[in-house]
């Protein structure tokens, strides 16, 4: 048979692994994503890519072109036990992701940018001295610090929920993320946010 005659290679593009590496964890479509919160949108990126080996670690504000599952990821790392252990961080939220499509029939991708939307303050207050007394002011809180304040809600709601507990690391993560999607009160991450713009509105 003759180079001619056989048959074209299949384009990467339209293989099924290329396909299935379109997806998040092999398994949740990140393209129809939808944002609540103009402002804080361009600052959580949906990818597929979970693990970019710290591509951006060295380059300021890079951190907001990595995918917000990866930040939730690395947060969670900052913790004892999980502290440089990255695959078994993404096991616990891939595993967390599982509990919350199983409890909602949502796409748990969706859930997390709802989640962090949900509970990012919008207020919070820093201490001025005047002459010598400190004095705390309101001030409106900049759309990627509410992203970065919401992940680290959302972790340590995680490891409040699973320490000395019978309950494991995904299921505290997943009651976190389905918590902060409803804007239930009792959810960690939306009760730190409801305290920090009611002490940021005594300060105004």
């Amino acid at each position: 048979m003759s180079e001619s005659d056989a048959p074209e290679p299949e384009s990467p593009a339209s293989s099924d692994e290329a396909k299935q590496n379109a997806l998040l964890f092999g398994e949740w479509d990140v393209s129809e994503i939808e944002y609540s919160a103009p402002g804080m949108s361009r600052y959580i990126k949906a990818t597929p890519i979970a693990h970019t080996m710290g591509r951006h670690a060295s380059k300021q504000f890079k951190k907001s072109e990595i995918s917000i599952v990866e930040r939730l990821v690395n947060r969670l790392m900052q913790t004892e036990d999980n502290t440089g252990h990255k695959q078994k961080t993404m096991k616990i939220v891939r595993d967390a992701f599982d509990i919350v499509a199983e409890q909602t029939d949502e796409n748990p991708v969706q859930i997390l940018v709802t989640a962090v939307e949900n509970a990012g303050p919008r207020e919070e207050t820093v201490r001025l001295k005047y002459g010598g007394i400190s004095v705390p002011q309101a001030v409106d809180v900049a759309p990627q610090r509410r992203v970065d304040q919401a992940l680290k809600f959302i972790a340590q709601g995680t490891l409040s929920g699973s320490y000395k507990s019978k309950t494991s690391a995904a299921e505290a993560l997943a009651q976190q993320l389905i918590g902060a999607a409803d804007y239930d009160v009792q959810a960690y991450a939306i009760s730190q946010k409801e305290e920090k713009e009611r002490v940021a509105e005594a300060a105004r």
